[in-house]
């Protein structure tokens, strides 16, 4: 009897319905979910340099004016034009980048700027594990909430990793893409892999014009029979002849370090008398101060660098610290021919941060000149809404005006590079007139973020009347609501939950009981109470007698 009561009890328990009970919906695990963080919703933009947005000039270098909400540092800029070593000690001390980070000397055609460039670049870890404890370090969010493992090159720099002793964020210059790098045509450049990593690297220059040996007969393809090993350096010689928008990236387990980020932008300038080539952008975007050539044709200039991340990949360097356990999983228990891309950015960033630093801002009638480079393992289909724009290069190779293509949808293949020409004349075929126009990948899932949309590498070419004055698009401010919370891509709110339609269209939330349920409780329980009651009464009996 005794054994019938409790499992009639069990039964009961496990069937004890609520008032109300939850949907079915169970959100797939991300690092914001396990983490300890409660505040989800944040401002669309910090303004925490909003001086940084205007036009300037910097020891005696102009920079241009940026209108986004997070504009570069103009100081790093100021040093990625004249070098560490032609900049005052002032500008060079507003800036992670270390002295010999970039230096520049000797004017060897005497046109009035220097011929020979030494570069100096690192590798740096993003959203890496750390041994202190169940936390990422050197933190930096593509998406609010999204911190995928990364591995970036970045210019040498000096100080800490962090932005301040008591942040885990990684500083400003520690960050995706790896910079675009930009030379002029003909300079002497030595790029030096200082490898501050734990894992061997190579940079291996795709595209661009370099001998195959050094002048001392080392390596100088960057393939990875030669890797420089952590602690080691290597210094790779070039001489480019040919002026276009080439690329770079590490050429050890090509397929795994190319996918955690370990590739950039390079980009030759057409060789021209006083030309001081902006080296460094960092986090790619706008640059602030185009060349000589671009200048004479175009009003502004725009780096696009498209990549992607697999999250199964990113995270073998958020679950270990030990770099035998790291290699192991990614080069004999990781499968790239697995593997799936779950997050699409743009500049570093995924919609809604690509609202932040990866904007067009455009006035009416401009030639505005694009560089695209397409990082990613999938094809891009970029679309741009409301123009049309021109090709007029094919990775880095000018194309006869003949033969240059006007198209609204642009085919890039990976690791190809296009040059574009956007027009803003409005009369309806280059321009259909100003607006805020989204442009993106037309591939479904490069406007997604681990499934979530709107996400990915969507941003806005942006007219400039219709930027408020921190840089981001008016009437855009439910979404801006909507997105900028990180509990949004951790799938924990519903895509239409406020407003007239959410109770149509909002969260399923509570649903009615499970009437069956209530039934089998009731009976299992009324039974359960009724055998306790007669045992008791029994029980009772038998005392008396």
């Amino acid at each position: 009897m005794l054994f019938i009561i409790a499992a009639l009890v069990a039964v009961a328990v496990y069937f004890a319905p609520a008032m109300l009970q939850k949907a079915d919906i169970t959100p797939p695990e991300t690092v914001y979910n396990r983490s300890g963080e409660t505040v989800a919703v944040e401002k669309p933009c910090s303004n925490e340099h909003p001086e940084w947005r205007q036009a300037q000039v910097i020891d005696g270098v102009k920079i241009n004016e940026a209108p986004s909400c997070e504009p570069d540092n103009p100081y790093d800029i100021a040093v990625a034009i004249k070098g560490a070593n032609n900049v005052s000690m002032q500008t060079l001390m507003q800036t992670h980048l270390a002295q010999d980070a970039l230096t520049m000397t000797d004017d060897l055609d005497g046109d009035g700027d220097p011929d020979v460039i030494r570069i100096k670049l690192e590798v740096a870890e993003l959203n890496g594990a750390s041994p202190d404890g169940d936390f990422l370090i050197n933190t930096y969010d593509i998406a609010p909430g999204i911190q995928p493992g990364l591995w970036v090159f970045t210019p040498k720099s000096s100080g800490m990793a962090l932005k301040n002793f008591n942040s885990l964020v990684a500083n400003p210059l520690l960050r995706a893409p790896s910079p675009v790098i930009r030379v002029e045509q003909g300079d002497k450049v030595y790029i030096t892999l200082e490898n501050t990593h734990y894992l061997p690297h190579t940079i291996h220059l795709h595209g661009v014009d370099h001998a195959w040996v050094t002048a001392a007969g080392d390596d100088n393809d960057g393939m990875e029979e030669h890797p420089v090993f952590p602690g080691k350096s290597h210094t790779y010689e070039i001489q480019p002849r040919h002026a276009g928008t080439m690329f770079y990236h590490c050429h050890v387990q090509t397929a795994q370090h190319y996918m955690m980020g370990l590739n950039g932008m390079f980009i030759v300038e057409e060789n021209q008398p006083n030309n001081w080539v902006q080296t460094f952008n960092i986090g790619a975007g706008q640059v602030r101060h185009p060349s000589v050539a671009v200048q004479k044709s175009y009003s502004q200039e725009y780096d696009l660098y498209y990549q992607s991340v697999d999250k199964k990949l990113a995270k073998i360097i958020q679950n270990a610290n030990d770099p035998r356990l790291i290699a192991h999983r990614m080069s004999r228990e990781y499968n790239m021919t697995e593997s799936f891309e779950n997050y699409f950015m743009l500049n570093g960033h995924s919609f809604p941060y690509t609202l932040r630093d990866a904007v067009i801002v455009a006035n009416d009638n401009e030639d505005i000149k694009l560089h695209v480079a397409n990082a990613q393992r999938s094809l891009v289909a970029l679309h741009i809404h409301g123009h049309k724009a021109t090709i007029t290069a094919y990775d880095g190779v000018e194309q006869p005006v003949g033969s240059q293509i006007t198209r609204d949808v642009f085919d890039i293949a990976p690791a190809q590079r296009l040059d574009l020409r956007l027009r803003t004349q409005n009369n309806g075929l280059d321009s259909y007139g100003p607006g805020l126009w989204m442009f993106h990948d037309h591939v479904p899932t490069g406007t997604t973020t681990d499934g979530m949309e709107p996400g990915g590498n969507m941003a806005i070419l942006a007219y400039k009347p219709l930027l408020d004055e921190q840089g981001m698009p008016k009437m855009h401010d439910a979404l801006l609501d909507q997105v900028f919370n990180k509990d949004y891509y951790a799938k924990k709110q519903a895509v239409w939950g406020e407003g007239d339609f959410a109770p149509l269209l909002g969260e399923a939330g509570l649903i009615a009981p499970d009437y069956v349920r209530i039934v089998v409780f009731g009976l299992a329980a009324g039974l359960a109470i009724g055998l306790i009651v007669l045992v008791a009464l029994v029980y009772k009996r038998k005392q008396k007698l």
